[in-house]
């Protein structure tokens, strides 16, 4: 084997060949920094192609921004928030001047400040903001390289903070391998791969790395067996002779290239003294920029500061600021490459050199990978730091040392297990949580019976996500009952996400029982209840004895919503839960407002991934309002955050009821489909299923196409399921009476006369009387008509009082009172056309014109072509927000903010906000 070539046989500093696109798009972005934008990029590539080189000379070229730079490590992979606290040490000072709840979320993600679990995200938004206050003294260039081998919660992070930028004068770039980590990771980001150097440029960088004779026929065969990889070039002219070169002696097989590169590493490595293979299998082990601990280890390893020397001299560390290896590639040689033995006599070191208070959670890693075998001790010491993780919301973190806790235990190993798959749950990662509960399920056979309990839950949580939904109820049943005495707070958490299956899915049979059970359950009375306790006791006596007992529950549930801070203890639980409730019983303000209380709360921890769905809820509520502008905002970020927090988009499934209102009826044919292939086969007679038909049957309704409403709304007429019929109820009156079919009508309006008086709203009163108008005598329709009108006026939903308008206007003209259709139609057009819901206004229009008024058919605003984000901040800026509060409820920096506000005036030809204010309300 032929060794390294001597010093001097090639220049030590490899210049940077070719690359002319990549330059050109790397340029452009640090051009586009300096003037105060923000940008965000990943480099991908194989290893040794030259993602480093490229960091580098970002670095060199740019010395008018500020660099900071941090790179994974291998063995810090599993240290939660480790890369992100390397990125972010220059600016700590700043940690003060953060919005209490961003600044509370950092310091715990770092061990700075004792709190609740941080939120991934809303540590994000926290790395953002103290970015974005620093580069507003200097433009600022984050350079993050081997991402593959970042910790799971600075991923996050930072792809968070890529999402979000906007205005502030940062540039974000990393880089890593071709095999990026999926969830949760850079999806969507633009993306720079980078590949192997044109012909021309390999050879030129061959030929500058040769000090003697290059055989033409030689380069040719390096330059095509390395792909043009610069380092694999590199190091192949370095592991061959000069007669190798000159083409007098015959070519190694196989070059060192591709998946070789780390083996050819390793025996470059293996070629230098022993004290000094020691010394680098420690700094391959040792976290990054800690030259303390580092040299703390050396000592209690016995190993010399000399013994870098020789490593340093063959080229495979620089010693610079520090002493580094010379490419990120060799460090992970080294580790792979040595003894296992002599790697956890290095971990060994680095466990009794860390500090037990200030690096618990490194400490007790460190000495679980010097462990061979069983110990306990070992494994309480990483459970107890999957404790100070979870506290600090690493559940990446968390996750990994209770399966490696685990693996070292011989007592408690089926507690580590399924507190891992449950961290594993917290993160989205239903796979692995699968696989680590076959590995605890055969050892719950006779164990602790509240541990069996957690271990259904987690299954049960598995299923759904993976949309197994049959047995899930049953599960969930058997789950809280075990615990039903011993941990009643387990109990109705496992029964309220139950009662959510329940409601969404199709359980006939199972959801009785369900219901019972849940009444039943000492969980049920073991405190006072909340709101989530009583939403779910509510449910209970609606699936099980029906609507009248349910009733004042419900109303009880919504009512605690408003001075119940537990609301938000059950993540989307509740914004979802209060809408069915709300529905159920037609409050429309209770609805509203829970809704609100929840959103307003996860925006102010940062919950976005629960905010999302909080979102959909509330644009039901503005679009029921007639501000389907706000809807559309809704949706719009609902859509956003979905990108944000790695979530799949989407697209038209959840507008359905947005476009179906707004007479968009392609779009919303179009979404009903997605929705009936995606989801509704699996739930087809559930509430997912009656959702998509309540929004058909509306779309029809505006259409004037009444058979076919009919045909969708009596399909939730009949399943009667909680929180989809009450909607449905007063469509099937007026669908069935249109065409014909007065047996249907007289059943729905039965049933509306049997619980609007229960609900006692005037949502429920004023669609009660209707109903009771389209299938009333004439003497008696219009007093019918008038009652709902002045009762819908009492409410919110601005849609259901323009629909009596029209009823009522159509009505009046088909008795040929012409002058009192027109005051009604007028009405009915006026508040169609000016919400956007365009078929309902035109089906007015056409009525109008019966009775001998012109109406001018309107067209959607185009709202001066504003994007959806322009739109959401000219909106709260109108509403009197300041910059600084737009930025915290978006989730965005102030400097985003003024730059999408100055867009916004361009563009409205307008130049404060009081004429702003003035130019939204006209559009609306």
């Amino acid at each position: 084997m032929a060794g390294y070539s001597p010093a001097g046989t090639r220049t030590r500093r490899v210049p940077l060949t070719g690359r002319h696109e990549e330059l050109r798009v790397l340029a452009d972005l640090v051009a586009g920094v300096r003037e105060g934008m923000s940008s965000a990029l990943v480099l991908v590539g194989e290893a040794g192609i030259g993602k480093t080189r490229l960091l580098d000379h970002m670095a060199e070229t740019s010395t008018d921004l500020r660099v900071v730079r941090a790179a994974g490590v291998e063995s810090e992979a599993r240290l939660g928030f480790a890369a992100l606290h390397c990125l972010l040490r220059p600016f700590l000072g700043g940690l003060d001047a953060l919005p209490a709840p961003q600044h509370q979320a950092l310091a715990s993600a770092f061990g700075l400040l004792a709190g609740p679990p941080a939120d991934r995200y809303l540590v994000g938004m926290a790395a953002l903001t103290l970015l974005a206050d620093a580069a507003v003294e200097q433009p600022l260039l984050c350079l993050v390289d081997d991402v593959q081998w970042l910790d799971r919660e600075s991923r996050d992070a930072l792809a968070f903070v890529g999402r979000r930028l906007g205005a502030e004068g940062i540039g974000l770039v990393v880089a890593g391998r071709e095999d990026l980590p999926g969830s949760g990771g850079f999806e969507g980001f633009t993306t720079l791969p980078v590949r192997g150097l044109a012909d021309a440029d390999a050879h030129g960088l061959l030929g500058h790395n040769v000090a003697g004779r290059l055989d033409p026929a030689v380069a040719a065969r390096i330059v095509t067996d390395t792909g043009g990889n610069p380092l694999a070039l590199i190091e192949s002219a370095d592991a061959l002779s000069p007669a190798h070169l000159a083409g007098t002696a015959p070519l190694l097989e196989p070059l060192p290239v591709g998946a070789r590169l780390e083996n050819h590493f390793g025996q470059l490595v293996r070629g230098l003294p022993e004290e000094t293979r020691t010394f680098l299998v420690l700094l391959s082990a040792a976290p990054p920029q800690d030259a303390l601990l580092l040299w703390r280890a050396a000592g209690e390893l016995g190993v010399p500061a000399k013994a870098a020397d020789a490593a340093i001299s063959a080229g495979v560390l620089t010693h610079g600021r520090g002493v580094e290896f010379r490419h990120p590639l060799i460090r992970s040689a080294v580790y792979r490459g040595a003894d296992a033995a002599e790697r956890r006599r290095v971990h060994a070191a680095l466990a009794a050199v860390s500090d037990p208070v200030h690096s618990p959670e490194r400490r007790a890693w460190h000495r679980a990978e010097a462990t061979i075998g069983l110990d306990d001790e070992v494994a309480g010491e990483l459970d107890t730091a999957s404790e100070l993780a979870r506290a600090r919301g690493g559940y990446a973190a968390r996750a990994a040392f209770l399966a490696r806790a685990a693996e070292l235990s011989v007592a408690d190993r089926a507690v580590r297990l399924v507190e891992a798959v449950r961290a594993h749950l917290v993160l989205g990662d239903p796979a692995t949580a699968q696989a680590m509960l076959e590995q605890a399920e055969p050892l719950l056979v006779s164990g602790d019976p509240v541990l069996r309990a957690r271990a259904l839950h987690a299954r049960a949580t598995t299923d759904i996500y993976f949309e197994r939904i049959g047995g899930v109820l049953s599960r969930l049943l058997a789950a809280a009952d075990t615990v039903a005495a011993a941990d009643p707070a387990l109990a109705r958490s496992m029964l309220l996400e139950g009662l959510l299956a329940a409601l969404c899915g199709d359980h006939d049979t199972v959801r009785e029982e369900f219901a019972a059970a849940v009444l039943a359950s000492p969980a049920m009375r073991s405190a006072p209840p909340t709101s989530a306790d009583l939403l779910l006791q509510g449910f209970a006596l609606r699936l099980e004895r029906g609507y009248e007992p349910a009733v004042p529950v419900l109303r009880a549930a919504l009512a605690a919503m408003g001075r119940d801070g537990e609301v938000i203890e059950h993540g989307l639980r509740p914004a979802t839960l209060a809408l069915y409730a709300a529905e159920e019983i037609w409050d429309d303000a209770g609805g509203e407002e829970a809704a609100r209380l929840v959103e307003a709360h996860e925006r102010r921890i940062g919950a976005l991934g629960a905010l999302r769905s909080t979102l959909v809820v509330r644009s039901t509520w503005e679009l029921r309002a007639g501000r389907f502008a706000a809807a559309t905002a809704c949706l719009d970020e609902a859509e956003d955050l979905a990108a944000v927090v790695g979530q799949p988009s989407p697209g038209l499934a959840f507008r359905i009821e947005m476009l179906a209102w707004s007479g968009q009826e392609a779009r919303a044919r179009a979404a009903a489909d997605v929705l009936v292939r995606d989801l509704v086969t699996r739930y087809a007679n559930g509430g997912l299923g009656d959702w998509v038909r309540n929004c058909l049957a509306v779309l029809e309704l505006s259409l004037g196409r009444y058979a076919e409403a009919a045909a969708f709304a009596r399909v939730a007429f009949a399943d009667d399921n909680a929180g989809a019929v009450p909607r449905v109820l007063p469509d099937l009156v007026e669908a069935s009476v249109r065409c014909g079919d007065h047996g249907t009508a007289k059943e729905a309006l039965r049933r509306l006369e049997d619980r609007a008086p229960l609900a006692g709203t005037p949502w429920a009163l004023g669609l009660l009387a209707r109903s009771r108008a389209l299938m009333a005598d004439d003497d008696q329709a219009e007093a019918f008509y008038a009652e709902s009108v002045a009762l819908l006026g009492r409410t919110r939903v601005r849609t259901d009082l323009a629909r009596t308008h029209l009823l009522y206007g159509e009505w009046l003209r088909r008795r040929r009172r012409r002058a009192d259709a027109r005051a009604e139609l007028r009405t009915a057009h006026e508040m169609f056309a000016g919400m956007g819901a365009a078929a309902f206004a035109e089906r007015a229009r056409v009525e109008l014109l019966a009775t001998g008024e012109r109406a001018r058919k309107r067209t959607l605003q185009t709202e001066h072509d504003l994007t959806p984000q322009e739109r959401r901040i000219a909106g709260l800026a109108a509403g009197g927000s300041t910059n600084a509060e737009i930025a915290a409820r978006l989730f965005i920096t102030r400097s985003t903010v003024e730059y999408h506000l100055n867009k916004v005036f361009r563009k409205l030809d307008i130049t404060s906000r009081r004429q702003l204010r003035s130019v939204l309300n006209e559009e609306g």
